[in-house]
Order: C-alpha cells, then sequence, then structure tokens
C-alpha cells in the first residue's frame, strides 16, 4: 500500500484538493477571500509536495506508469495552476462560483496527470476527455458574457471532432494490431498503408489539441471568448500536458514509424509557425495575439520533437517550465489591466510605462523571453529546442526555423516599443495590484531571468532523461 501511494502521490492530492473544495461549497462557511487564500496554500503544499517521496512503478496491469521525469512533468504543471492561482487573483476573488471553477480546473489538471501516466490507450483515451470537458466549462465561467458561451461551444466542437477522429484512430490500431497497450503496439507495426493511416489519424487528434496549423482555427476565437485565467489555462497547462504525452505517443507508441512522422512534422512544424506569426502580426486584441503566439511557439516545439532523441525529450520539457514562467506573465499583466481598465486592445497599451512601471518591465521581460532575446530564459530554451532539432542535419530546415524566430520579433518588439516609446492621451492610470497578483508576477519575472542562468536546471532535466 506504501509503495501505491507513493507511486499514485501526484492524483492523490489533486483529489485531495478537489474534495477539500467540494466541502467548502457544500458548507458555505467561507468568504471568497479567505477561500482564495486557502486555495492558494493548498496548491502551493501540493507543488513542493511533488518533489518529496516519489517512487517509480507501475499500477493498475501496466495501464499507468511514473517514473521521476514524469513527476518532474507534473511539477510543471502544478507549478502553472499555483501562479494561476497568484495571477488572477483580482478577477476570480470577487466570483462567487470560486470553489467551482477551481474544481473544474483541478479535475482537468487531475486528467492530465493520468494521460501523462498512461500505458494504455484506453486510459489515454479516458484521461484526455477528463482533461478537457472541464475546460469547456471554464470557458464558459462569465455566465453573463455572450462571447464566454460562444467559446465555450466552439472548444466543445472542436474537442467532439478531434476526440472521434482518435477514437476512429484507436479502433483502427487495435484492429491492425490486436493490442492497444503502449509497450506491444510498437512490435506489430510494420509500416504499412493502414499503419499510416492509423498514425494520421492519431496524430491529428493531437494536432487539434495542441493548435497545430491546419487544426488552430478554433484557438483564437476560444482565448478571445474565455476568461483571461482559462485562456492561460488552455495555453499554458493543456498545451504542456499534450506536449509531454504526444512524445510518448511519438517516440515510444510509434517509433517504429519515425521517418514517417519525422516528415509529417517538419511540413506541420514550418506552417505552424509561419501562420502563427503572420497572424500575430495582425492582432490587436491582446488574448488573440497570445492565441497565435501560442501557436508559433507550438511550431518550434515540434522542431526538437522532430529529432527523435532523449535532448529533444529535455529541450521540450525544459522549454514547457520556461513557458510557464513567460506566458503566464504576459497573460497576468493583461487580466490586471483588463479587470480594472476594460481594455484588451494593444493600441491601448501606449505609454504604458509611464504610469505602470513594473507592468511594462514584466510585459516586456516576458515578451523578450516568448521572442528569444538573451539572456532571458526563452533564448536558451529556444537555442535547446533548435540544437535538439538540428540532431538529424537538416540543415536548411533548421535555418527556416531560425528565420521564423527573427521575424517573431518584430511583432513582440512592437508592443514593448508601445509600452516604451509612444505617446497616449488617455494612457491607461495607475493599476493597484492585489498582492497575491504582485507576488505571481514576481515569481514570473524571476523565473524569466534566472532559469536561463541557472544550468543543472537542464542538467537536472537531462539526467532525468537519461
Amino acid at each position: 500500500m506504501n509503495e501505491f501511494f507513493s507511486i499514485l502521490k501526484p492524483e492523490l492530492l489533486i483529489t485531495a484538493i478537489i474534495f477539500i473544495l467540494l466541502f467548502v461549497k457544500i458548507t458555505k462557511t467561507m468568504k471568497t477571500s479567505a477561500l482564495l487564500l486557502l486555495i492558494q496554500g493548498l496548491l502551493l503544499l501540493n507543488f513542493v509536495g511533488g518533489f518529496f517521496f516519489n517512487t517509480e512503478g507501475n499500477l493498475f496491469g501496466d495501464m499507468y506508469f511514473s517514473n521521476h521525469l514524469l513527476m518532474m512533468q507534473k511539477s510543471i504543471l502544478n507549478l502553472a495552476v499555483f501562479l494561476i492561482s497568484l495571477l488572477f487573483a483580482n478577477c476570480l476573488r470577487h466570483h462567487e462560483h470560486l470553489p467551482e471553477y477551481f474544481i473544474l480546473m483541478l479535475s482537468a489538471l487531475l486528467g492530465m496527470f493520468f494521460m501523462i501516466s498512461s500505458q494504455n490507450m484506453l486510459m489515454f483515451y479516458l484521461s484526455l476527455e477528463l482533461a478537457t470537458i472541464p475546460v469547456a466549462a471554464m470557458a464558459n465561467f462569465d455566465l453573463e458574457k455572450k462571447a464566454s458561451s460562444e467559446a465555450a461551444m466552439k472548444m466543445i466542437l472542436s474537442s467532439a471532432f478531434s476526440s472521434g477522429i482518435l477514437l476512429f484512430g484507436i479502433s483502427m490500431l487495435y484492429g491492425a494490431t490486436g493490442t492497444i497497450s503502449f509497450n506491444e503496439i510498437p512490435f506489430a507495426l510494420d509500416g504499412s498503408v493502414l499503419n499510416i493511416l492509423i498514425l494520421v489519424f492519431i496524430f491529428t487528434a493531437f494536432a487539434f489539441k495542441l493548435s497545430i496549423v491546419p487544426f488552430h482555427l478554433w484557438t483564437a476565437d476560444v482565448y478571445e471568448g474565455a476568461p483571461m485565467a482559462t485562456s492561460a489555462f488552455l495555453s499554458v497547462v493543456s498545451k504542456g500536458s499534450v506536449a509531454f504525452i504526444f512524445i510518448t505517443m511519438l517516440y515510444k507508441v510509434f517509433q517504429p514509424m519515425s521517418e514517417t512522422w519525422y516528415n509529417m512534422l517538419i511540413i506541420l512544424s514550418i506552417a505552424t509557425m509561419v501562420i502563427g506569426n503572420l497572424f500575430a502580426m495582425r492582432q490587436q486584441n491582446i488574448k488573440r495575439f497570445l492565441a497565435f503566439s501560442s501557436i508559433a511557439q507550438v511550431g518550434f516545439i515540434m522542431v526538437a520533437i522532430s529529432s527523435g532523441s532523449a535532448k529533444g525529450i529535455s529541450s521540450v520539457v525544459y522549454f514547457v517550465l520556461i513557458y510557464v514562467f513567460s506566458n503566464l506573465a504576459a497573460f497576468g499583466v493583461a487580466s490586471v489591466i483588463a479587470t480594472q481598465s476594460g481594455k484588451e486592445r494593444i493600441d491601448a497599451y501606449k505609454g504604458l510605462y509611464k504610469t505602470n512601471p513594473f507592468l511594462s518591465w514584466v510585459l516586456a521581460l516576458a515578451l523578450f523571453s516568448l521572442a528569444g532575446i538573451p539572456p532571458t530564459a526563452g533564448f536558451f530554451g529556444k537555442l535547446f529546442l533548435i540544437s535538439a532539432g538540428a540532431f538529424k542535419a537538416n540543415y536548411g530546415y533548421i535555418a527556416f526555423v531560425a528565420l521564423n524566430m527573427i521575424v517573431s520579433l518584430y511583432y513582440y518588439l512592437v508592443i514593448v516599443r508601445a509600452m516604451f516609446m509612444d505617446r497616449n492621451e488617455q494612457p491607461i492610470e495607475k493599476i493597484h495590484l492585489h498582492p497575491a497578483n504582485k507576488i505571481g508576477l514576481i515569481i514570473c519575472a524571476g523565473g524569466i531571468v534566472c532559469i536561463g542562468l541557472i544550468s543543472w536546471i537542464f542538467d537536472h532535466i537531462q539526467s532525468l532523461v537519461g
């Protein structure tokens, strides 16, 4: 029993927090501000607890597997959820359904944890649904806004479509191989036309979840209509978890077909980077801007995945950690401004530095990191992604990726210029930060500055990959 609880510790901790919040909701004994403080404390304990008493092993007839690398991936997601509770405290603390919101968020996180540890197609699919359905409800959490309901509907429809494609691919896979175990499937694949068709169906389902072009059309509309905290959760936690299991699916399950999925990754990563960059340039709404920015970032992640190497795994895990700090910092600043001023257009950020220097510097750091400008952590993250992608010596491809990095500099620096150099006759007034917001932004800024300079973090991730 001790081994069972140790292996399943991350999921059990999340489940315990969900039950605590259910009890608090039923009893209705706490004010919203006190409840938010309790939630932040529980999420902090959950994050810290992820580093102790970790055990490798299998459960449920080899359907569930855990090791120190997977624990690290789950800890990164725990960190992201904790930061979300801080960064969006100002807009969440007034919501009458605060416990329900975090119950939904933690239920989705629980599904992501099981998905990351899946060793069986059935468990993977059920976990993916648990990770998806609560997020659709989170997208509709601004009940008085029509755009929020529209975002939830678009997400449900796109998720249902991708789930149908995934189920069809899994059913074909079982028919062709006679098994749904991750450990047994590779030995039954022979690279036939049927196997390629199966790969295409399952790859397509992942492409929907990761917003890979041309399966990205739902992303910007959902991000714009959903509450800012939900958009941040989708952009960081959801995409990070799917990227982790995507690596397992390609490197382990479809390893015998590596040449096929390598070519697919090259074509789709190029399309994703180009479309993400071009559309990000045209956006005036900050949430739509960050949506297309996240699409372009997925393109860079695919570059590292295409290497099929251990360095590809370590560079993706390292980049997701950096992406947590960078993207959540950007969303956090945008949320604070939108909550107190009601402004979401990028034009409104002109002259922001004169009235809100702290917010301007944090957002600038986040954008520098997303652009990959040294010495921010994003530079080292992009560097390791590209160096992993160069593993197969496809230097023309790597050169194109580097050019896309240069293109992305333009639209990130446009916002920085607007904040620090452009004039605004009606600038955003002085923003009064909630203490939790300020702590969250300081943590994100510290992570952006320090993670790239602390080399042992990447070395530790590499040692876990082995």
